[in-house]
């Protein structure tokens, strides 16, 4: 393992047979130096922006996923706190809570939300109210997606469950043979096309949402490495999607683009990293696992720019938001990025703590989610 690699954020999922491999890689991360974070430079702000509102929902240690529906942000955190928040106001809309505490969450249509507890249960929520609770065959850390009265569940081991919303009988399971170890990271899950678009290993899979038979699979990563962990290229969630394109990270293994409409690869590009990218105005924008950041064409994968500027800063996963991209810090820092050149326009605090996820956009305002449980709404001009 390389000096600049680091061994933050993602778990794998193992057999017994690969405990050995597993021990060697911990081995390195415990035996390399983490590299400092790059200092934060003196700038001038060339854009506007301010805190909006925050609140607090408590701690937070498993993948979080923020959705936004209707103008609201509904969030979750570890002991089972599911809570609405008005994108605008921070007002609460409504709070309930899942009875255990939790390693994913949260999926919601606007009317139906979902979250999954440490002992794989699937709890459902109509509005505030409890719906249903069903059990699932494997850990769960990517939040359930919540679309067409169904509620749709990847787990770790790469198996889809797909449940009615309105009572929770399971309509179907998808599975198919896959590699022993796999990385518990939240994945690919979305609908498209009147389709559920998965992530399976390095490749993204369109299942038929009433039957859970595949319509089309595509290649984004091929594995690489001498053994299961370094073969590790699971694809990271969420996905970035403009119109027909879809873009994302396999971990720590490229970063490419599919066309939805054809059902084909339109490029790939071998870079680690291990976070969500993110992706609007023709772009596509990530950071390596040094923090490194890059900018690539969406059409072709071109080179757009790169930048050191925020290196080993521990960020999170990529927002692009009209003119700027905007990431994260293990600091509690929000930086906004110029999408043209990579310049800092604006850099926000929070409390501190270490922004998780990937920021997320209701309107105009954007939500960064932070370790303690912070919620920080921000509104860029």
């Amino acid at each position: 393992m390389s000096r600049g690699a680091r061994c933050r954020g993602p778990r794998a999922w193992w057999t017994p047979a690969l405990l050995l491999a597993l021990s060697a890689l911990l081995a390195a991360c415990s035996s390399t130096d983490k590299p400092r974070p790059t200092p934060l430079e003196a700038y001038t702000p060339s854009i506007a922006g301010r805190q909006v509102w925050s609140t607090s929902i408590g701690s937070i240690d498993f993948p979080l996923a923020v959705t936004v529906r209707n103008g609201q942000f509904v969030a979750a955190a570890s002991n089972g706190t599911v809570v609405a928040l008005n994108a605008e106001t921070g007002a609460e809309a409504w709070r309930a809570q899942a009875g255990a505490p939790l390693t994913a969450g949260v999926g919601s249509d606007g009317r139906f939300s979902a979250v999954v507890t440490r002992d794989n249960e699937v709890v459902t929520f109509d509005g505030a109210q409890l719906r249903w609770k069903q059990r699932v065959p494997a850990r769960v850390v990517t939040a359930p997606l919540v679309a067409g009265e169904r509620i749709f569940v990847l787990a770790v081991d790469r198996s889809v469950h797909a449940f009615d919303a309105l009572d929770g009988r399971r309509l179907w399971t998808f599975q198919r043979a896959g590699d022993a170890l796999t990385l518990a990271q939240a994945g690919v899950l979305m609908a498209a096309r009147n389709q559920l678009v998965v992530g399976h290993g390095g490749r993204l899979l369109a299942l038929d949402p009433l039957r859970g038979t595949v319509n089309w699979d595509v290649a984004v990563s091929t594995p690489r490495g001498s053994n299961e962990v370094e073969r590790l290229a699971d694809l990271v969630g969420p996905a970035a999607r403009e119109g027909d394109r879809v873009c994302m990270r396999a971990f720590q293994n490229a970063v490419g683009c599919v066309d939805l409409a054809r059902n084909a690869l339109l490029w790939t590009r071998n870079t680690g990293g291990v976070n969500a990218v993110g992706s609007h105005g023709g772009r596509v924008f990530g950071g390596d696992a040094s923090d490194r950041l890059t900018a690539w064409h969406a059409a072709n994968g071109e080179l757009a720019w790169t930048s050191e500027r925020l290196l080993h800063r521990g960020l999170s996963g990529a927002l692009a938001v009209g003119p700027s991209v905007i990431f994260g810090d293990s600091e509690g820092q929000v930086h906004f990025l110029s999408a043209a050149d990579g310049r800092l326009q604006l850099r926000l605090p929070t409390d501190g703590k270490a922004v998780i996820g990937t920021p997320v956009l209701a309107g105009t305002t954007v939500l960064v989610t932070t370790r303690g449980g912070g919620l920080f709404a921000f509104r860029p001009n």
